[in-house]
């Protein structure tokens, strides 16, 4: 198996809500010193450009963050969801690096790709901003890989204790692509209902009850998502990874461990592996505890690189 690709820039630590706020610059550290000591090959991506966010983000947005963060040191987007100067090049960084790492996958320069940068995106909706997030970094990342190169089916899985609803607002209306949430329920945004299969039936939403563990989940992945992945035989597989379903979170109340994430990875791997060349690209998304965080990135990408 080919060296997995690890994008990431200095610059995403730039973007800083205010003191105490859990997305803070520490968890970008926290998460590469995780992989310290893996066999990765670094790349920093570029910043996304006008362009290549509005394949899903209207210009207008684009341009209203720009002012938005020009107006103060901090600024408020929403109680969760704020700007700091530096925060919209590191919110393009994490996008860019996204886009890149589909590049990378799709031209078989790399068959996996990790993009540890900050801040995160499945909860960003095409002109609003949210849940920390100001864009949807794994649903450009599914665009330029059916727009760009020529994949016919991408599915998305994410793993995240919170429901990625950015990423399927963003992505349901398209067939091509399967989104997989397994999230906290009930639990923030209040989205992500069993029975909420999407337009074309292309979402599967799994939601779970709090304290759910290890057993339960890597059950219902056998039983339940690899199937489903399996049918949908996609070209490429992305990841939302969020390391905040960590039985030591502070902002969830699931109970999985680095181990299980590990192993949840390497699963997905597989079916990569039979159905898209072993094409995976993984972007982070939450995971406040930062000895969680560092765990848990450790384990999975250690599994992107084939050793679990």
């Amino acid at each position: 198996m080919s060296m997995p690709v690890l994008l990431t820039h200095p610059d995403c630590a730039r973007h800083r809500p205010p003191k105490g706020h859990p997305e803070r610059p520490e968890r970008l550290a926290a998460a590469l010193a995780g992989l310290d000591g893996l066999s990765l090959r670094r790349e920093e991506p570029p910043e996304a450009t006008d362009e290549e966010l509005s394949v899903l983000h209207p210009r207008a947005y684009l341009a209203a963050l720009a002012l938005r963060e020009q107006e103060a040191e901090q600024v408020a987007l929403d109680p969760d969801t704020w700007l700091s100067p530096g925060s919209l090049r590191a919110a393009r960084l994490a996008a860019g690096g996204a886009l890149r790492a589909v590049d990378l996958v799709m031209a078989g320069e790399a068959s996996k790709a990790f993009v540890a940068a900050r801040p995160p995106g499945h909860h960003a909706l095409a002109a609003t901003p949210m849940g920390f997030c100001l864009f949807g970094n794994v649903a450009l990342a599914a665009r330029r890989a059916l727009d760009r190169h020529g994949a016919e089916r991408v599915a998305i899985v994410d793993f995240d204790v919170h429901h990625g609803n950015g990423t399927q607002a963003l992505v349901e209306e398209d067939p091509r692509i399967l989104f997989v949430s397994t999230h906290q329920s009930p639990f923030w945004p209040g989205t992500g209902d069993a029975d909420d299969a999407g337009p074309h039936g292309t979402v599967m939403n799994l939601p779970l009850r709090a304290g759910t563990g290890g057993a339960a989940y890597r059950k219902l992945l056998t039983d339940v998502i690899l199937p489903r992945l399996e049918e949908h035989r996609p070209d490429l597989l992305l990841i939302s990874a969020g390391f905040d379903a960590h039985v030591d979170d502070p902002l969830g109340g699931l109970a999985l461990t680095a181990g299980d994430f590990g192993w949840i990875t390497a699963r997905l791997c597989e079916v990569a592996e039979r159905h898209a060349n072993g094409r995976v690209a993984s972007v982070l998304e939450g995971g406040y505890d930062l000895q969680a965080l560092r765990d848990s990135a450790a384990a999975h990408v250690a599994a992107l690189g084939g050793a679990a």
